[in-house]
C-alpha cells in the first residue's frame, strides 16, 4: 500500500511539472504574438510618421524659400549676369511649305539656370517639383526670333518639367511645336538645298544682364531623333549650332542659333514634271516623220502638243511661291516648250513652200500644152458627126483614113496629156528636204541640251546663304 502511494505521489507531481511547462509554453507563445501584432503596426506608424515629417520639411522648405521672394526680379541682379544654359531635343521635323516657306518643329526645350535665392538643406539633393511653382519664380523670357506660331502643350496638363537642386540650380523643359520661317532660294529647284534656321533669345535682357549658352559638356546641344523625320520631298542631311550677338537700338541681345539642312529630292517631279515634258517633245518630232501633205495629222501633233506644254508649265509653278526668278525646271520647261513650238513652225513652213511647188508644177504644164485638155475633145466629137454624115454622101476612103489617123492621133495626144498631167502629181506624197534635216537636227539638239542640263544642275554644290560658322553633325 505504501508503494502504491509513492507511485500515485510521483504521478501526480509529474502530472503538475507537465502542466506547469505546458503553460509556460503557452505564455511564451502568447507574448510572441502580442509583439509581433505590436510590432507590425509600429513599423508602418513610423513609416507613414517618416512621409509624414519629410513631406513637412519639404513644405517648409518651400514656404521658407518662397517666403519674401520675388519673382519680378532676376538672379543675381546688381551683382552677376545670369547664364542661361540650354538644349533641344527634336522629337520631330517637318513637315515644310515651300509656298509658305516654312516649316514645323516639335521639341522639348530646356533651360537651366541658377538662382540663390533658392538655395536649400534637406534630405534630397534635387526636389522634382510641380509645374505649378513656375509662375512663383522668376524663369526667362524666351522667344523664337523667327516664329510664325507656337504652340505650348497642355494636355492633359501643361506638359513642363521642373526641378531645383539644393545649390539653387533650376531645370525647366517644356515641349512646344514651333511654325518657322525658312527662307529659300529656288533658282536650283528641284535640286535645290537650303538651311532652315530656329532663332531664340531673351526678349527683354540684353547681354549685360542674361546670356544665353549651349549646355555646357554636352557633345550635342540640338538632337534630332532617329525617327522624328516627317518629311516627305526633303532629306534631312544635318545640323549646326552657333551663338551670335545682334545690335538694335535697346542695346546688344544675344541669339541662339540651330540650322537645319535640307536637301531636296528629285524622285516627284521627275515622275511628275520632267518625264512629261520630256515625252511630249519626242511626240511632236514624231510629226517629221509624216508625209507633208499630211495636215489634219501633222496639225494634230502640234497644237497638242503645245497645248500639253503650256498644261504642265502651269501645274508646276503651282507647288512654288510666286518668285520673280526662273528655276531650273522653269529652264527646262522653256526649252522642251521652245522644242515643241520649232517643230509646229517648222510644219508650217513645210506646208507653205509646198503649196509654191505644188501651183508652180501645175501652171508648167498647162502652159505647155494649153489645148491638150480641151481640144481632143472636140476632135474625137467631129469623127462621129463625119461618119454619121457619111451615110447620106458617098464614103470617100482617103477622108476616112485621114479621120481615123487624127482620131488615132488625138487618143494619143489625150493619153500623153493625162501622162503628162500626172506627172507633177508623182510628188503629192514627197518627202521635203526640211523634214529630212529636222529628223536629225532637233533629236540632237535636244540630246545636247539634256546632257548639259543634267550635268550642270546634278554636280553643282547648293550655295545655302546665311549660315554661319558651327559644327556640322549628322542625323
Amino acid at each position: 500500500m505504501v508503494v502504491k502511494d509513492l507511485h500515485s505521489g510521483l504521478n501526480s507531481r509529474q502530472v503538475n511539472r507537465i502542466s506547469v511547462m505546458m503553460r509556460f509554453v503557452l505564455s511564451l507563445l502568447l507574448l510572441c504574438g502580442c509583439q509581433n501584432s505590436l510590432c507590425q503596426p509600429s513599423s508602418e506608424a513610423q513609416k507613414e510618421a517618416a512621409a509624414n515629417d519629410n513631406s513637412t520639411v519639404f513644405t517648409r522648405i518651400l514656404d521658407g524659400l518662397l517666403d519674401g521672394y520675388d519673382n519680378r526680379l532676376r538672379p543675381g541682379l546688381g551683382e552677376n549676369v545670369t547664364e542661361i544654359q540650354t538644349n533641344i531635343f527634336v522629337t520631330s521635323f517637318g513637315p515644310v511649305s515651300d509656298t509658305e516657306m516654312e516649316y514645323t518643329i516639335d521639341v522639348f526645350f530646356r533651360q537651366s539656370w541658377k538662382d540663390e535665392r533658392l538655395c536649400f538643406k534637406g534630405p534630397m539633393e534635387m526636389l522634382p517639383l510641380n509645374n505649378l511653382l513656375a509662375s512663383n519664380i522668376w524663369t526667362p523670357d524666351t522667344f523664337f526670333l523667327n516664329g510664325k506660331k507656337s504652340i505650348a502643350h497642355n494636355m492633359t496638363t501643361p506638359n513642363k518639367l521642373l526641378r531645383l537642386k539644393d545649390d539653387g540650380t533650376l531645370l525647366y523643359t517644356m515641349r512646344l511645336t514651333i511654325s518657322a520661317e525658312c527662307p529659300m532660294q529656288l533658282e536650283d529647284f528641284p535640286m535645290d538645298a537650303h538651311a532652315c534656321p530656329l532663332k531664340f533669345g531673351s526678349y527683354a535682357y540684353p547681354v549685360s544682364e542674361v546670356v544665353y549658352t549651349w549646355t555646357a559638356g554636352a557633345s550635342k546641344p540640338v538632337v534630332v531623333a532617329e525617327d522624328g523625320s516627317r518629311l516627305n520631298q526633303y532629306l534631312l542631311m544635318g545640323l549646326t549650332f552657333n551663338t551670335e550677338n545682334i545690335h538694335t537700338s535697346r542695346g546688344q541681345y544675344t541669339v541662339m542659333m540651330a540650322h537645319f539642312y535640307l536637301k531636296r529630292k528629285i524622285g516627284y517631279f521627275v515622275i511628275q514634271t520632267y518625264m512629261p515634258c520630256f515625252m511630249t517633245v519626242i511626240l511632236s518630232q514624231v510629226s517629221f516623220w509624216l508625209n507633208r501633205e499630211s495636215v489634219p495629222a501633222r496639225t494634230v501633233f502640234g497644237v497638242t502638243t503645245v497645248l500639253t506644254m503650256t498644261t504642265l508649265s502651269i501645274s508646276a509653278r503651282n507647288s512654288l511661291p510666286k518668285v520673280a526668278y526662273a528655276t531650273a525646271m522653269d529652264w527646262f520647261i522653256a526649252v522642251c516648250y521652245a522644242f515643241v513650238f520649232s517643230a509646229l513652225i517648222e510644219f508650217a513652213t513645210v506646208n507653205y513652200f509646198t503649196k509654191r511647188s505644188w501651183a508652180w508644177d501645175g501652171k508648167k504644164a498647162l502652159e505647155a500644152q494649153p489645148p491638150k485638155k480641151r481640144d481632143p475633145m472636140v476632135l474625137s466629137k467631129k469623127p462621129n458627126n463625119v461618119c454619121s454624115a457619111g451615110v447620106n454622101y458617098t464614103p470617100n476612103l482617103t477622108k476616112d483614113v485621114s479621120i481615123s489617123t487624127i482620131s488615132n492621133t488625138t487618143s494619143v495626144q489625150l493619153r500623153a496629156s493625162e501622162t503628162k498631167m500626172v506627172d507633177p502629181k508623182k510628188t503629192y506624197n514627197s518627202v521635203s528636204k526640211i523634214d529630212k534635216m529636222s529628223r536629225i537636227v532637233f533629236p540632237v539638239l535636244f540630246g545636247t541640251f539634256n546632257l548639259v542640263y543634267w550635268a550642270t544642275y546634278l554636280n553643282r554644290v547648293p550655295v545655302v546663304e546665311g549660315v554661319g560658322e558651327g559644327v556640322v553633325t549628322s542625323t
